[in-house]
């Protein structure tokens, strides 16, 4: 009697633990593409990752990832850690979707105007149901309160953080994040320039100042990820080049 009661609560146990763990998408296509067709270049005086577009359009893992996201439903997904890696991940799919549906152009901005922006034009789908950039950036990734994510999504652009030649994880995501602002203040031409205790950095920090808990949590955050003078005085205003991050 007692073995069957052992046996009946690890079994109840094993089933609970099964329905809490991970029900992140299988990103391997997803891997494997940005393996294959993110390489770390020089361009426009730039160091930064440059994105085949041209070979992703003919590389057939590019439809599997679009369909997996329009057939995977988000409410699978069981805290906020694994939402916000999915939704980090989808946001970059979603800009690639948007550049590789109009290409070849010069900016993601192209496909937009002054009255319909290209932020605000369907995207893409996620789990059946249509989105749009400024939906998962500003409805979605933004309230979760995570301020990195801004050095971790990418609007195809040659000022925007580096697209990550591998997927966010939820297992490592805080390391990657961390990696991604790191590398990214390290890049002198659109992250952060110093001049003696004049620092400039992108305007990234400026667009977005509430995010990181306005002037001194912009300063405080900066100082965090690199070694300044504590008086410096911190400027977001480096030139913000949109034209895409690749070919």
């Amino acid at each position: 009697m007692k073995r069957s009661i052992s046996i009946f609560l690890l079994l109840v146990s094993f089933l609970i633990t099964t329905s809490l763990q991970a029900k992140e998408p299988d990103w391997s296509d997803y891997a494997a593409l940005l393996k294959q067709h993110v390489t770390t270049e020089q361009h426009y005086d730039v160091q930064l990752n440059w994105v085949s577009y041209s070979k992703i359009k003919q590389d057939p893992r590019w439809n599997r990832i679009v369909k997996q996201l329009e057939a995977f439903s988000p409410k699978q997904l069981v805290n906020d850690k694994e939402r916000l890696t999915f939704y980090i991940n989808a946001y970059n799919i979603m800009a690639m979707k948007v550049v590789l549906d109009n290409w070849p152009l010069d900016s993601i901005k192209d496909v937009g105007n002054m009255l319909w922006p290209v932020w605000k034009r369907t995207a893409g789908k996620i789990g059946g149901k249509e989105v749009t950039l400024n939906e998962l950036e500003h409805e979605i990734l933004r309230p979760m309160g995570e301020p990195r994510i801004h050095f971790a999504i990418v609007c195809a652009s040659i000022s925007c953080p580096d697209l990550r030649k591998e997927p966010y994880a939820v297992d490592k995501l805080d390391s990657q994040l961390d990696d991604q602002v790191t590398r990214f203040f390290n890049n002198a031409k659109k992250g952060l320039n110093q001049k003696g205790k004049e620092i400039h950095t992108s305007k990234i920090l400026s667009w977005f100042e509430e995010d990181f808990g306005g002037e001194k949590g912009v300063k405080k955050f900066v100082h965090n990820y690199k070694a300044l003078p504590t008086d410096s005085a911190i400027k977001a205003d480096l030139s913000y080049d949109w034209r895409v991050n690749g070919n």
